[in-house]
């Protein structure tokens, strides 16, 4: 058996933030588009928005933290 090395993945996070910010917001969009079905259960619709409201600064501070990551690596 021979040692694979494998490169790690997404390190700075960036592509995971983004990748759930879009996928609550494509949820809250279904929802609205099926409001009337919910009925009373409406409070899905509070939770979508809260994830891709949440998303906002998630995505701000990851790339924040990527270009840190980055100008330390061109300092080193």
């Amino acid at each position: 058996m021979t040692d694979v090395e494998i490169p790690p993945l997404d390190e700075d996070g960036v592509g995971a933030v983004a990748a759930g910010t879009v996928l609550w917001t494509v949820a809250l969009l279904v929802l609205l588009l099926l409001r009337d079905r919910l009925g009373v259960d409406q409070w899905w619709l509070w939770v979508a928005l809260t994830g891709a409201l949440l998303g906002l600064p998630g995505l701000w501070f990851t790339r924040r933290r990527r270009s840190a990551y980055r100008r330390g690596a061109t300092d080193e």
